[in-house]
């Protein structure tokens, strides 16, 4: 194999340009040559493909975002759109694809791979974290991180004015954003969508913290929560608390996704990103490069995009017991 390409799609993650640099530079010293694809499946059918060096991902694994942009791509999930990505690939001599994503991006390189025989490779790039055959994904960290930052603020703020706080953060079916912000912020309760919590056992909860002259409260809610989103959350919550609340929502949103990687973050995504290069080098074909205890290792396209994470039953009671 001698030419590849590499691509982000979905969602934009932190440490999707530190995964890029580590997958050219990894290229170069392995003597393979490497293309960028712009705008992930949208770019490969209309051939917006740019070759790559080690000066071109030259101070870029502290940037957030990603250098060669992200779409989504209604045209790719027809025949017709994946027979034209086909021949731009061809007319290049591309042998291999490297995708840096989520389901979505997995799922469509191997309806690719079946179609047309062009092996690929996966680095989970998702702040969920929800990806099955990874312990982390790239991204998450900073986006806790990120996270924490605010909560830590609102805290001050819940603390001045004897307020509970609502706080939304990322995660349409995935709590890990939720509930590793809840412990590291301290919060009285977590609500998401792996672990059902009924609204009666939040004001249950916070009944009992202002019993015990607690001031004020902070409850982290993921998007995708089976009771509704924070605001809608907060609304139930209030019609039902004995006392007037002072009840305030606060919607974090794509603020999670931006900023610059942690260091861990970029660690983890030149991990992958050299792992995904040298597995697909190999001829590993269909599968995501990942790390589970520390071991890099590839799980297939189909157990990824099929298989459920759960978030941890220890970290769900964690904050069971640490919130009393």
């Amino acid at each position: 194999m001698k030419k590849i390409a590499v691509y982000t799609s979905g969602g934009d993650a932190p440490g999707m340009n530190s995964c890029i640099r580590a997958i050219v530079r990894g290229a170069a010293h392995h003597g393979v040559e490497v293309y960028g694809i712009v705008r992930g499946y949208n770019g490969m059918i209309n051939g917006d493909i740019i070759p790559l060096n080690s000066q071109s991902v030259s101070n870029i694994i502290q940037r957030g975002g990603t250098i060669l942009k992200s779409a989504r791509s209604k045209e790719f999930m027809t025949a017709e759109g994946r027979k034209k990505a086909y021949e731009q690939l061809k007319a290049r001599g591309i042998e291999g694809l490297i995708g840096i994503g989520g389901n979505g991006t997995f799922t469509g390189a191997e309806i690719f791979y079946n179609e047309f025989k062009i092996p690929a490779v996966g680095a989970p790039g998702t702040i969920d974290n929800d990806l099955y055959g990874t312990d982390y994904t790239i991204g998450f960290d900073t986006a806790v991180n990120t996270a924490l930052d605010a909560i830590d603020k609102i805290r001050d703020t819940a603390d001045s004015h004897d307020r509970v706080f609502f706080i939304e953060v990322m995660g349409r079916d995935s709590g890990y954003i939720a509930i590793q912000c809840g412990i590291a912020g301290g919060a009285e309760a977590v609500m998401i969508p792996e672990n059902l919590t009924p609204v009666s056992e939040i004001v249950n909860t916070l009944e009992k913290g202002f019993a015990k002259a607690k001031s004020s409260s902070i409850v982290v809610v993921a998007e995708g929560d089976e009771e509704g989103n924070a605001q809608k959350v907060a609304q139930k919550i209030k019609g039902m608390m004995k006392a007037e609340v002072d009840i305030r929502v606060t919607t974090l949103g794509h603020i999670q996704r931006g900023g610059m990687p942690t260091a861990y973050d970029r660690i983890l995504a030149s991990r992958l990103g050299l792992g995904a290069l040298e597995g697909l080098l190999r001829g590993e074909k269909n599968v995501m490069a990942g790390v589970i205890n520390n071991q890099l290792v590839y799980t297939p396209f189909h157990d990824t995009i099929t298989k459920k994470k759960p978030v941890s039953e220890d970290l769900i009671r964690m904050v069971e017991i640490l919130s009393t």
